[in-house]
């Protein structure tokens, strides 16, 4: 008997379109913070392009005025003030919080983490031999507030006092050149070399403003490190200010992610999402090493320079004429660690660097930061980060980093 020949299946039905969603920014374009935030989002519309946006350009905290007429699908708004909080609320659409202010507790929030910001700021600070430490604020916004918390957090574990600007006792707010002459006093009387954290790029330039009032040279008698790294900024600052990156192409995509759950009628705890920094950008404002031992600051000059051309201990002693016990009670009384350590800790820096700015391959990674093979790189910086590097990479991004939802 024949065999009968199987019918063919019916065709599958073309997956419906996804509905056109009509969503409105509250951003300002006012700074390089939210502009970052922007092309985060910007990120997740060119992979889910059922997007139409609304946004018009605005300084920061600017209420819209126009949100109480507007008909739309969804909110991603930066809530600095009562005005904002006010319109999103009496919209009664779907919003994601991209502020630190914290004004509507009931919504998702996403924002950058500032435990990590401070942490590398004060890391990077100390691997520059600074034992003295110093905190410029901005008392009107709780990102700076949280901060300033979080990095006194960490000198107090390390064991070190620290200096806050503005001091608890000024009461009264001063104009631009009160609180230049203000600071330049204040930095004045503190032990150099010092180093000081900005909440942020301006208040930055603000302190190396008053560093130069003060007759004190940047970086040798004060480092300086600020937040958000606005590249114009930083370069246009004399000397170039150094500045923590915050990942906000991420955040933005994170925070677009979400609201499309909310949008597609998902429920979203109203919880925070901390998005880790990418990482510092070292400029010339702490380009210092605060070492006394003339000695031991050669060796970590050559360490820096050299650790990602495969050097090991055998080499730096060959540069500085020290014999091995001598220098390495040496240097751990001057930095805390073994010279070893510092050679792989530079190292892994560097692998970080390149995983985060740029799209090479592990095998041209580990080529370029001194390691013979990827794997024996990828057992290192496991070990020193916690992640093998295509997840670190896959996390942390080069270029657009995917956001987790």
């Amino acid at each position: 008997m024949a065999r009968s020949t199987p019918k063919p299946a019916p065709p599958k039905a073309a997956p419906a379109p996804l509905p056109r969603r009509r969503v409105a920014l509250i951003i300002e374009t006012s700074n390089e913070y939210a502009r970052g935030l922007l092309h985060g989002i910007r990120s997740y519309i060119r992979e889910h392009p059922h997007w139409d946006i609304d946004l018009d350009e605005r300084r920061r905290g600017e209420a819209t005025g126009w949100l109480r007429g507007w008909h739309g699908d969804g909110v991603i708004a930066r809530i600095e003030n009562a005005a904002i909080a006010a319109e999103v609320l009496e919209s009664k659409l779907p919003c994601v919080d991209v502020s630190a202010a914290r004004q509507v507790p009931g919504i998702p929030w996403v924002e950058t983490d500032d435990t990590d910001i401070a942490r590398l700021a004060f890391d990077h600070l100390a691997e520059r031999g600074i034992r003295s430490f110093a905190f410029c604020s901005a008392r009107e916004f709780n990102w700076s507030d949280w901060r300033r918390q979080r990095f006194e957090a960490i000198c107090k574990e390390k064991g070190f006092a620290l200096a806050i600007y503005p001091p608890a006792d000024q009461k009264r707010a001063l104009s631009h050149d009160e609180q230049l002459d203000a600071l330049a006093a204040w930095i004045k009387a503190l032990p150099r070399p010092l180093g000081v954290m900005a909440a942020y790029d301006i208040l930055g330039r603000q302190v190396l403003a008053a560093c130069k009032l003060a007759d004190l040279t940047v970086p040798d008698e004060v480092a300086v490190i600020g937040v958000d790294n606005d590249e114009l900024l930083c370069d246009l600052s004399d000397p170039p200010l150094t500045s923590v990156a915050p990942d906000t192409d991420r955040t933005g995509y994170l925070a677009a992610k979400l609201l499309d759950r909310m949008m597609a009628g998902e429920k979203v705890a109203p919880s925070a999402h901390l998005v880790k920094p990418l990482g510092v950008v070292p400029r010339l404002s702490t380009d210092t090493l605060a070492v006394a031992d003339e000695r031991i600051a050669q060796a970590v000059r050559y360490i820096r320079e050299h650790a990602c051309d495969g050097i090991n201990v055998g080499d730096v002693l060959a540069h500085v004429a020290m014999s091995r016990r001598v220098f390495e009670a040496a240097f751990r009384k001057v930095l805390g660690r073994m010279p070893h350590e510092e050679i792989v800790r530079t190292r892994v820096q560097r692998v970080k660097d390149l995983l985060t700015q740029t799209d090479l391959p592990l095998f041209d990674v580990a080529m370029r930061t001194g390691f013979k093979h990827v794997e024996y790189m990828s057992v290192v910086f496991k070990k020193k980060t916690g992640l093998p590097p295509s997840e670190y990479r896959e996390r942390r991004g080069a270029g657009r980093a995917k956001a987790e939802g």
